[in-house]
C-alpha cells in the first residue's frame, strides 16, 4: 500500500526531529541555563513518548481492523530504546563518569533511579530480539518475552513520578500515567473478556 509506505517513511524521519532539535539548539547555544539537565530530560521524555506510541499500535490495529499498523510497532519500539539509551548514557557518563560502582550505589539509593534503571535494562533484550530472525528463532517465547514492555511502561512511569515528587510537580507525569493506564487497561479488559465464555 503506497499510502502506508509513505506514512511509515514520514514517521521514521519525524522520529529523528527531537534529536535534530537538540543538535540545533546545542549548535546555537540555546539548551537553557542547564544544558545537561535539558538534554537528559528531553531524551527521557521522548523515550516515554515512543513507548506510549508503540503500546498504542495494538489497540489501533484492533479498533481499526487494519493489520498494517503493526508494521510500525518495531520501529517505534526501537526509537524508544534509542532515546532511552541516550538518556541512560548521559546519566552514566556525566553523573558517574562510567564508574559502575557509583552507578550501582545510585541505583540502590534512589528509588526513581532504580525504576528508570529497571526500565532500561528490560528494554535491552526487547531491542536485541526485535528482528524477524529473532522472532523465528524464539517462536512462541518471543511474544512472552516482549510482554515485558508492560512492566517497562510501569517502571518508566514510576521513574518519572518519583522524579517529579521531589518538586511536587505532577501535572505532566499524570498525563503520561493516564495514557499508560489506558493502554494497559484496554489490554487487560480484552484479556478478561476473552476468557469469559
Amino acid at each position: 500500500m503506497p499510502t502506508f509506505t509513505l506514512i511509515r517513511q514520514t514517521l521514521f524521519i519525524a522520529s529523528l526531529i527531537p534529536l535534530l532539535r537538540l543538535v540545533w539548539l546545542g549548535a546555537h547555544d540555546d539548551l537553557s541555563a542547564n544544558p545537561l539537565e535539558f538534554v537528559t530530560r528531553s531524551t527521557g521524555t521522548w523515550a516515554l513518548v515512543f513507548l506510549c506510541l508503540s503500546l498504542s499500535i495494538t489497540p489501533l490495529r484492533r479498533l481499526s481492523g487494519q493489520p498494517q499498523w503493526m508494521k510500525l510497532r518495531r520501529m517505534l519500539g526501537l526509537y524508544c530504546f534509542f532515546y532511552a539509551m541516550l538518556h541512560f548514557a548521559l546519566w552514566f557518563w556525566f553523573d558517574h563518569q562510567f564508574d559502575l560502582g557509583t552507578m550501582w550505589t545510585d541505583v540502590l539509593k534512589r528509588p526513581f533511579i532504580a525504576a528508570g534503571f529497571v526500565a532500561f535494562v528490560l528494554l535491552v533484550p526487547l531491542a536485541a530480539t526485535s528482528t524477524k530472525g529473532m522472532m523465528r528463532r524464539l517462536g512462541s517465547h518471543w511474544g512472552r518475552l516482549h510482554r515485558l514492555v508492560y512492566l517497562i511502561a510501569i517502571a518508566a512511569i514510576l521513574h518519572y513520578w518519583w522524579h517529579k515528587a521531589g518538586k511536587n510537580d505532577f501535572a505532566t507525569v499524570n498525563i503520561y500515567a493516564a495514557v499508560v493506564t489506558a493502554l494497559l487497561g484496554i489490554r487487560l479488559w480484552w484479556a478478561v473478556h476473552k476468557s469469559i465464555p
